[in-house]
């Protein structure tokens, strides 16, 4: 693969914190992304926003609202990772959907692969920069829309399975699903809308453990820990 988009769990970025980050495993990150870039792989990173705000689980809120507060919790994700990733000598631009000041540059696919083509990690913020859809989809657009290869999806729990693992101690991983099996048995891969789209332009994806050592690395060379969901 040459081209990859990776996108990480807010919440996994957190650590044991729960909430804001985790220096550490964040540092953690930025090293295998540039160990990654170190090999000539571009590398796109879009990051969910569970470790400030899930605009879904907000009750008392008017649903648009509470979305608009998601997307900006993943700008400042993308802001703070990308310092952290300067910080070990990559090259980083983050782009997003709306305009956000000069703290962001306005998304296109032309700046994006013009950032790419100078070896610099490129950050999508704020989503789809509409309400009503996850930054589950807004990593599938994305990953079509610059031709990944594929997504990695590093998420909190290291893999694909049949039930909650969390709730459920006899849940069963899957090695290997079929996107059409997601979608048929609602496995939560990543969210319907997602999937879908996944699906009808054959977007593959990797899913595996944040938290397992190298765990980035160690999936872009073969030693997969996870679940890969073909297409």
């Amino acid at each position: 693969m040459s081209r990859i988009l990776l996108k990480l769990s807010g919440e996994a970025l957190a650590g044991d914190k729960k909430t804001g980050f985790d220096e550490e495993t964040v540092k953690g990150v930025a090293l295998q992304i540039k160990a990654l870039v170190d090999d000539g792989i571009q590398v796109g990173v879009v990051i969910g926003g569970g470790n400030f705000w899930r605009g879904r689980s907000s009750e008392n809120m008017d649903r648009t609202k509470a979305d608009q507060i998601g997307m900006l919790a993943t700008i400042m994700n993308c802001i703070y990772v990308s310092e952290i990733c300067r910080s070990v000598g990559l090259m980083t631009a983050i782009l997003t959907p709306f305009e956000c000041g000069s703290f962001t540059k306005l998304f296109s696919k032309d700046r994006a692969n013009k950032y790419f083509g100078k070896n610099m990690v490129v950050f999508f913020a704020g989503g789809t920069g509409h309400p009503y859809f996850s930054t589950d989809t807004g990593v599938v657009l994305r990953a079509i829309e610059v031709e990944a290869d594929s997504i990695l999806l590093a998420k909190a729990i290291d893999g694909v399975y049949d039930d909650d693992p969390r709730k459920n101690p006899n849940a069963k991983r899957f090695d290997e699903v079929s996107i059409d099996e997601v979608i048929e048995k609602n496995l939560q891969v990543v969210d319907m809308t997602a999937s879908i789209l996944a699906r009808d332009n054959k977007m593959p994806m990797l899913v595996f453990s944040l938290n397992e050592e190298n765990s980035i690395v160690n999936t872009m060379k073969g030693k997969f820990n996870g679940t890969k969901v073909t297409v």
